[in-house]
């Protein structure tokens, strides 16, 4: 598992996350504070606070969590 930080700050930021994400067929957990939320449910994570950084879990092997990375390098703080 690998953790990173990113920022979904816009309404298009989180859709575009979403549709990025669903390319991959790994499990993706964002958490916020005590919330954890299934990264791929554009509902779940607009219950979350958009305002600060989130922590992205990636639940993928080493190789495909680096092609993950490159992914979404523009959601990363």
């Amino acid at each position: 598992m690998k953790t990173v930080q990113i920022s979904l700050n816009s309404i298009n930021k989180v859709k575009s996350f979403v549709n990025d994400i669903t390319k991959f067929d790994c499990d993706f957990d964002l958490v916020s504070g005590r919330y954890v939320i299934d990264a791929k449910s554009i509902m779940g994570i607009f219950s979350l606070d958009l305002s600060k950084s989130i922590e992205l879990n990636i639940h993928a092997s080493e190789s495909e969590t680096e092609e993950i990375l490159k992914v979404l390098e523009t959601y990363l703080v």
